[in-house]
């Protein structure tokens, strides 16, 4: 009896100092029904420390978007999300926001349309929608903003292209930003990788700037670019050709080259670049 009654006591001690343990950042790994895809789709979504203690407070909403080949626990894991937003909120260097991480596909991985995978309507139509529902996100271009890596840096450009309404700002690490041909783990003969690729050349970032009319022009300068590669990354001409675009174009963009390649270590590095470019760049800030 004595063994028990010292037993519950230690619990209680230890349910106590739980309970007293400070309110942190943390992600969670959720699912969400698609019509548009006709399946459930999978996403894992940070959520700051003060979401759990001050009930009525929004926040703005970054979505961070994984690379090729990749999925929506890759930022939280390999990119120690929460290990980067944590101290930088904690310090005041970047403002408290929700950040999403969508899952774009396992076997066929594109952000673009296409007849049979039509993630870029479920995005807008689909997921932006469900999180203003479920999460407290002030939900207008002021107070959102995309960032991604590799395909998923193409993917920005892209959403941030055809949606500048949308967003406030745009950071892109490493852009996968049209097809590159001599990729040696790229197999061309493969259908499932050859329309993949495909889909990046159709929405190549490069034309797509030097074909924007002057409405669309515009339109991109009311988005905040943030372009961010490495100096032995194998996108990196490609990157460089889209902020000379940029420039022919007249659209501002910010452009940061630094020592690495097509790695998570420069990816998670990044992070500390890409969380206070868009805390600046929220109108809460």
């Amino acid at each position: 009896m004595k063994q028990i009654f010292t037993l519950i006591v230690l619990i209680g001690l230890a349910l106590g100092a739980y309970a007293q343990m400070p309110a942190v950042g943390k992600v969670e790994y959720k699912t969400m029904p698609s019509k548009i895809l006709n399946q459930e789709r999978e996403y894992a979504v940070y959520l700051p420390k003060s979401y759990t203690t001050d009930p009525d407070k929004k926040y703005p909403v970054l979505y961070l978007l994984h690379g090729g080949g990749g999925s929506h626990t890759d930022w939280p894991e390999k990119g120690r999300l929460v290990d980067v937003a944590n101290p930088l909120m904690d310090s005041g260097d970047a403002t408290e926001m929700i950040i999403v991480c969508p899952e774009a596909g396992k076997t066929f991985m594109n952000y673009f349309n296409n007849p049979d995978w039509r993630y870029e309507d479920y995005f807008f139509q689909e997921l932006v929608p469900f999180i203003e529902a479920n999460y407290r996100v002030v939900g207008d271009k002021n107070h959102r903003a995309v960032a991604g890596l590799s395909m998923g840096g193409g993917g920005t450009i892209v959403y941030a292209s055809h949606h500048p309404e949308l967003f406030c700002a745009a950071y892109s690490m490493s852009g996968y930003l049209y097809r590159h041909d001599n990729l040696f783990w790229i197999n061309f003969n493969d259908p499932v990788q050859k329309k993949i690729h495909q889909l990046v050349e159709d929405n190549n970032c490069v034309k797509l700037v030097k074909n924007a009319g002057k409405e669309k022009v515009d339109a991109m300068k009311t988005v905040k670019w943030f372009i961010d590669c490495g100096d032995d990354d194998f996108t990196f001409k490609a990157n460089v050709e889209f902020v000379l675009a940029m420039g022919e174009a007249g659209i501002p963009c910010q452009f940061r080259v630094r020592d690495g390649g097509h790695t998570w270590e420069y990816w998670h590095t990044a992070l500390y670049q890409v969380l206070p470019f868009v805390s600046n760049s929220f109108s809460c800030k």
